[in-house]
């Protein structure tokens, strides 16, 4: 028995002379480049939307985007990885028209263009209830964090700022007293010289002036994170999970296709007060004047409660127990059986009520 034998690498073939016939006629590309095609890209605000009659001529703010949102769909997010695919994927060389920007310019754009890629996210929606993708009757909020850019030795708070700052004057305590002690020691004893203690200090003592300074400031603004001012340190899952600096985003779900209707991205590691901002964008996006919002217990706060309420939303959302967060045994995930036929979930608390009757 032989090996599989495949194309010979020099025979001659008939290939479509035309990169659009590789591309089938339901490929996502398609869609990318005609929801892409009919957006206003000035109106939307984006960077190089209108050109000047001199110097370098800009890619197109519009084919910038294709290759954006291709990335986004196939998680390629690396700016540098974005740059390769677009002169070895034959589905990017298609979108972008052949263009094969750099992954300077592809990270610029990304960065110069944070509002008006939100506003293109609205427009996807809006294009979405158009053609009646959203159910607009129930949807679902929850929040995940994102663990940010900066790390968390780049993230500050008194306690933290205060700690750096003593051990510092004991680094310099120790640096002085090595001096006072040199004139002492055998000459056979290895100690450092007066100008390496010199240079230590000088170190030191940057480093002093600039935790001084941070400890001005976080007297004032609280918690710092000097890469990412945003992000604040949050525990990204659940109490075993490690501390981390991170962005908290939330998110509203539409039941019907499971589509986000609206998102926000907070500094706050607590969901509460979430409800109510993201259900009424949620409504504005869909275009209903109702809505019956799921949430966890995370979200529960009575006042957000009623001004959801108030404002045609119905709110379902688990409360908390008072003192603590002792789980029930009785209604652990696991004792929730599948019902395979009628594609559902028994819970357990039929058999629970029978034993405590």
């Amino acid at each position: 028995m032989s090996y599989k034998v495949g194309a010979n690498k020099k025979q001659l073939t008939l290939t479509p002379m035309c990169i659009d016939d590789y591309i089938s006629k339901n490929h996502v590309c398609r869609v990318i480049s005609a929801f892409t095609g009919q957006l206003d890209m000035a109106s939307l605000g984006f960077k190089y939307a209108e050109v000047a009659d001199t110097g370098c001529r800009p890619f197109d703010p519009c084919m910038m985007l294709n290759l954006y949102i291709y990335g986004y769909l196939n998680r390629v997010r690396s700016s540098r990885r974005l740059e390769a695919e677009t002169t070895r994927n034959i589905k990017v060389m298609w979108l972008m028209d052949g263009l094969t920007p750099d992954d300077k310019t592809i990270s610029n754009f990304r960065k110069d263009n944070g509002k008006a890629l939100r506003e293109v996210y609205r427009e996807f929606n809006r294009a979405c209830r158009g053609l009646g993708l959203f159910g607009g009757e129930v949807a679902a909020t929850d929040g995940s964090k994102f663990r940010a850019n900066n790390a968390r030795d780049n993230n500050h708070n008194k306690t933290t700022v205060e700690l750096k700052l003593s051990r510092i004057d004991k680094q310099i305590s120790e640096y002085l007293n090595a001096l006072d002690e040199n004139d002492a020691v055998d000459s056979a004893e290895v100690m450092p010289t007066p100008e390496q203690i010199a240079e230590a200090l000088k170190s030191l003592n940057k480093r002093k002036e600039k935790y001084a300074g941070l400890l001005e400031r976080v007297e004032t603004e609280g918690e710092i994170s000097t890469v990412d001012p945003d992000a604040r340190l949050m525990r990204q899952g659940g109490d075993a999970r490690r501390l981390d600096v991170c962005y908290n985003v939330q998110t509203i779900v539409d039941s019907k296709h499971h589509l986000i209707a609206d998102f926000d991205v907070t500094s706050c590691s607590d969901d509460k007060g979430n409800l109510q901002h993201l259900a009424e964008g949620a409504m504005e996006v869909m275009g209903v004047e109702t809505l019956t919002n799921l949430a966890d217990k995370g979200y529960y706060d009575g006042q957000d409660i009623v001004n959801c309420e108030e404002n045609g939303v119905t709110c379902l959302v688990a409360k908390k127990k008072p003192g603590g967060t002792v789980k029930s045994e009785e209604f652990a995930h696991e004792r929730f059986v599948y019902d395979r036929e009628n594609d559902c979930y028994n819970c357990p608390c039929a058999a629970f009520v029978s034993r405590h009757a």
